[in-house]
């Protein structure tokens, strides 16, 4: 263990982001209200420590939207600091090598849940901003836009995002909750996709049947929900959904070529899952699947019995959770009609369907690679690594990000220091000191050079 993880582990940083990882901020769970509320004032409390004017602000049932302000000098660019204080569930609990809210070092690691996303990104870039301004006294005005819901669509700061915009008004937008290349190389991201989600129900029988009885009779909803979800992908693993992907923005060939040179290989993939990397279209590259083209991804279906041992029915309804990754040209509402056009003409026979838990989300975007901020943040991340930043066009999606970036007009600069070891969204998530350290000077930097 070097001397800089040793020096960490005995900070005031390290103390308190293990008092931040603790709470279990599950945004998504109605259960955990109490605790996503709790994080927002921890982090209330610890902004006005460091001199900032905060306000929390709820709507509904969700999980307060924390804003912040640091005033600074007239003559500097404002910036706005987005990030989120949610995280996934913990589950498959048994599946955990350690206590998901009880923070743990492993070889210079962090486990635990919200290690990395977004706790761990968003501290650290916090520590950043107190140890600037602390020896700063002429800085840039910084605000601050922290939500509890970015894990289940930013419901509460879609909604509320043009009446926030004056509190959050802002020259820069910077956001780290992504990740960096292989080895920690800087990554800057140039574009992201939008990501809508929802849940077909199919109901078929009034009740679980004997298989035996009415077996050949009854209509089997968990072969009807297979059907179904098959039929939105061609046999090459393309899209079949007629009218998806009208009007999609296809990149530049530099958005391709820089893409090319930031994205992994095959092989690194390979490892990384497990298995052989060959989602989506078969002849589409690595990037053209991951960063340019929308997709469609069943995450979870469900019907019947599932437990220990046999239980001979024909099941009487079925589930299935939906989420649809989209580029630029695609709308929410587009995709989502022309994936419920698509639905309701293949219900199988004797199937009742609904769409339920709608979440439109947002769209995705794409920035011009030779904006002004880019150039500078490439000169910042060369000096932080001589090998200098690559640009990526990541395949996941912070929604938000474009509907802050309509309210505001801010430049967003998105830069994060994740990597694939982390296992955001699975067990045994976690984040490397090194990582936090990277994160935190990054904020140093690139407010010194604002």
């Amino acid at each position: 263990m070097n001397d800089a993880i040793k020096d960490w582990l005995n900070s005031q940083d390290s103390k308190e982001y293990f008092e931040l990882v603790k709470f279990p901020s599950v945004g998504a769970d109605p259960k955990h209200l109490a605790d996503t509320t709790s994080t927002a004032m921890w982090l209330k409390s610890w902004l006005e420590k460091i001199g900032a004017e905060t306000e929390l602000v709820t709507e509904g049932f969700a999980p307060p939207i924390l804003v912040g302000k640091i005033s600074g000098d007239e003559g500097k660019p404002s910036v706005l600091l987005y990030g989120h204080y949610d995280v996934q569930p913990a589950d498959p609990i048994e599946e955990w090598k350690t206590p998901p809210f009880e923070p743990t070092v492993i070889d210079g690691r962090v486990y635990a849940r919200g290690a990395q996303d977004d706790k761990g990104q968003l501290f650290a870039f916090l520590c950043g901003v107190r140890e600037y301004i602390a020896s700063h006294p002429s800085h840039p005005t910084i605000k601050f836009c922290l939500e509890g819901q970015e894990e289940s669509g930013s419901t509460a700061l879609i909604a509320l995002a043009n009446d926030l915009r004056k509190k959050i008004a802002s020259d820069l937008l910077l956001v780290c909750d992504t990740s960096a290349a292989n080895d920690l190389r800087p990554a800057i991201v140039a574009g992201l996709r939008g990501v809508s989600s929802f849940t077909i129900r199919l109901k078929g029988p009034n009740r679980d049947l004997h298989s035996g009885e009415y077996g050949g009779i009854a209509p089997n909803t968990a072969q009807a929900i297979a059907e179904l979800v098959a039929s939105l992908h061609n046999p090459d693993g393309s899209i079949a959904v007629a009218g998806f992907k009208d009007g999609i923005e296809q990149p530049s060939f530099e958005e391709n070529r820089l893409a090319e040179l930031g994205m992994a290989s095959e092989e690194v993939f390979r490892e990384d899952i497990g298995c052989e990397p060959v989602g989506g279209q078969v002849g589409k590259t690595l990037v053209q699947r991951n960063s340019f083209e929308p997709t469609i991804e069943v995450n979870g279906i469900h019907s019947g019995y599932g437990g220990p041992g046999g239980k001979t029915v024909i099941p009487a309804e079925a589930i299935a959770k939906i989420s649809m990754r989209l580029v630029p040209g695609q709308t929410p509402k587009g995709a989502l009609d022309a994936v419920r056009t698509h639905l309701e003409n293949h219900v199988p026979r004797g199937m009742k369907m609904t769409i339920e838990d709608v979440n439109p989300g947002a769209g995705g975007f794409r920035l011009p690679v030779a904006s002004p901020i880019f150039r500078l943040a490439e000169d910042v991340l060369k000096e932080m690594d001589a090998r200098g930043p690559v640009f990526q066009w990541d395949g996941a999606s912070i929604p938000v990000i474009s509907v802050i970036k309509e309210a505001t007009g801010a430049a967003p600069l998105i830069v994060g220091w994740g990597q694939a070891e982390d296992h955001i969204h699975s067990p045994n998530e976690s984040y490397g000191i090194n990582q936090f350290l990277k994160a935190k000077e990054w904020a140093i930097k690139i407010l010194g050079a604002l």
